[in-house]
């Protein structure tokens, strides 16, 4: 439990089945309240709510108090989020939602606790209920052209031509959504970039999480590594196309932040925390997600005088100290790391990026991965006493699966193609559903809402997108039949998906048209492999070091909806085959 917990006057249980055994026991609601390390609205609400000794004397009372890190328990996180972070949620002892709000100052809490016991005293678990996702099956379809038109008709209609990006209120850099653009709608995708860098890039390094206006303006300041990584693998893939340094030196200052500030010695850290106490928010609003659930009035306080550190100048930042960094190392988010990295160094020969991506990508696989199963993070090294972690969460198998596969067509390792082997046939026995189409997020089972198979269609298109690598580098078909499934299983609702998920219509688009394949008989890191790795088309998959009696070494081969091209030897005869068989 992180010391912004520790320090409130709540009695916090840690998540788990004592929890909910006690509250059945006493017969009280479970109030679950999701923070992370990162959210200075959930430490505020810790120094200014949790700390007031009426309100925690009238949650310890009535309820059973649970803390839960969103970063460590990412299957709750889904489960229970009402809109944002903090999210108070209120359950019944059996894990079903009663009602739950985000940030809520200590008037506002009053309230809802009462509400809450009133409902509980006259209701009971009458008043409960489960979450749509959970109860209702994802809207399959047939897999076709259409889901990418329609994602990408999203893309005209919800760009903002006057500052960038996608949307009309708070702005998120959305990576996926830029790689999407890159390749379909290039100059919106460029012009996010560049009002990414203007406006959440911070020069001590790193990039922010998102920013509240529309115009980029009013930043929130914490610095996550998923973010980071993934928009690392966009500047490398927009220079990839254009050649511009623009795009090169964000991805190249930012991997040096990523290997310096959020390198733990083993392995990349998850996040670095703002450096301010935020003004207070709006009611209802909070940590980096528009407010979906039930929302109760917050007070409006003036926030404690501690200094903004980004707000500094850099004379002044040289005698302060920086955020915090939590060291934890998770699966998932490092394996986007490694797969960044190695994105960059295949555009660029840089060797410091790809070694940093194959340390990281070592860690993973030697301290949390076991016969294909993959720990979320190292609880013995980075946990508390007694904290235990979760393993199997379809989100680790899915980017550790595109790292993987990213890392066999920059290094022509084949460890790294076993290894993708391994985690891909484990997410297929243990986290497909028996009818072979959509994915599940984890283990069947475990306390609150838990033991209910949630389906998120942007995990399910991730790893879809990673099985048809898979797929071209083992010539197994049965890794693309099992991408055809899960993105199948969400088609009959492309006409409603927005820009935030266009991973899943880039899946989706590689089904329906085979990528680009480039099959390289030549070692990697040769000037042939270089080359193949620089053609301008961030879906294809480049296949090194291919043998056979087909296959000249020292050649390279385009293929194309199947059709093999005859074989060139140098870089130029490279670029032109590509150029005259996807025109």
């Amino acid at each position: 439990m992180n010391d912004s917990a520790e320090e409130t006057k709540v009695e916090w249980r840690e998540w788990g089945d004592e929890a909910f055994a006690e509250a059945r026991e006493a017969d009280k609601p479970v109030l679950l309240s999701l923070s992370a390390t990162w959210c200075s609205w959930c430490h505020e609400m810790d120094r200014e709510a949790y700390s007031n000794p009426m309100v925690a004397a009238n949650v310890n009372d009535s309820f059973v108090p649970v803390r839960v890190d969103i970063d460590r328990q990412p299957r709750v996180r889904e489960r229970y989020n009402v809109g944002g972070f903090p999210s108070n949620v209120f359950c019944t002892p059996g894990g079903d939602l009663l009602t739950g709000a985000t940030y809520l100052g200590i008037d506002g809490m009053r309230q809802v606790v009462q509400r809450v016991r009133d409902l509980w005293t006259h209701k009971g678990e009458e008043a409960a209920r489960i979450p749509r996702s959970l109860r209702e099956d994802p809207p399959a379809g047939d897999l076709s052209p259409d889901i990418e038109r329609l994602v990408a008709g999203q893309l005209g209609d919800k760009f903002d031509e006057s500052y960038g990006g996608w949307g009309d209120s708070e702005k998120f850099p959305l990576p996926r959504t830029v790689e999407f653009a890159l390749k379909r709608e290039r100059e919106q995708g460029l012009a996010t970039l560049s009002a990414v860098s203007q406006h959440l890039y911070d020069y001590d390094g790193g990039f922010f999480r998102f920013a509240e206006g529309r115009d980029w303006s009013d930043a929130h300041h914490e610095k996550l590594l998923s973010t980071n990584a993934a928009l690392v693998r966009a500047y490398a893939n927009a220079y990839l196309y254009t050649g511009d340094e623009t795009y090169r030196d964000p991805a190249e200052r930012t991997i040096e932040y990523l290997t310096t500030t959020l390198w733990n010695g083993e392995a990349f850290a998850g996040s670095q925390a703002p450096g301010d106490s935020p003004e207070l928010p709006e009611s209802g609003d909070a940590d980096g997600e528009e407010a979906t659930g039930e929302q109760s009035e917050s007070d409006q306080t003036d926030a404690e005088d501690d200094p903004d550190y980004y707000a500094l100048e850099p004379t002044d930042r040289e005698a302060a100290d920086a955020p915090a960094v939590d060291p934890t190392a998770f699966a998932d988010w490092n394996a986007m790391a490694a797969d960044a990295l190695l994105t960059f160094s295949a555009y660029t020969d840089d060797e410091r990026a790809r070694q940093y991506a194959e340390r990281a990508l070592d860690y993973v696989l030697s301290e949390l991965v076991a016969d294909g199963e993959i720990t979320h993070f190292d609880a013995e090294e980075f946990g508390d006493e007694g904290e235990t972690s979760e393993s199997g969460l379809l989100a680790d198998h899915a980017h550790l699966l595109g790292a993987l596969t990213t890392a066999r067509q920059v290094t022509g390792d084949e460890q790294y193609l076993d290894a993708a082997r391994e985690v891909a046939d484990y997410a297929l026995e243990n986290l497909r559903e028996k009818d072979e189409g959509a994915f599940v997020d984890g283990p069947r089972e475990g306390p609150g809402l838990l033991d209910r198979p949630l389906r998120p269609l942007d995990h399910n298109a991730e790893i879809a997108d990673a099985l048809v690598d898979l797929a071209v580098l083992t010539g197994e078909e049965a890794y693309r039949e099992a991408a055809e499934g899960a993105i199948a299983a969400f088609a009959d609702a492309a006409d409603r998906l927005g820009v935030q998920v266009a991973v899943y219509a880039t899946a989706a688009a590689r089904l329906c048209r085979d990528p680009l394949v480039i099959e390289v008989a030549d070692d990697a890191g040769s000037d042939l492999h270089r080359a193949a790795m620089r053609v301008a088309d961030h879906e294809k998959v480049v296949v090194p070091g291919v043998a056979g009696d087909e296959y000249e070494q020292g050649s390279a081969s385009v293929v194309v909806e199947g059709e093999r091209s005859e074989a060139v030897t140098t870089p130029e005869e490279l670029s032109e085959r590509v150029a005259e068989l996807t025109e």
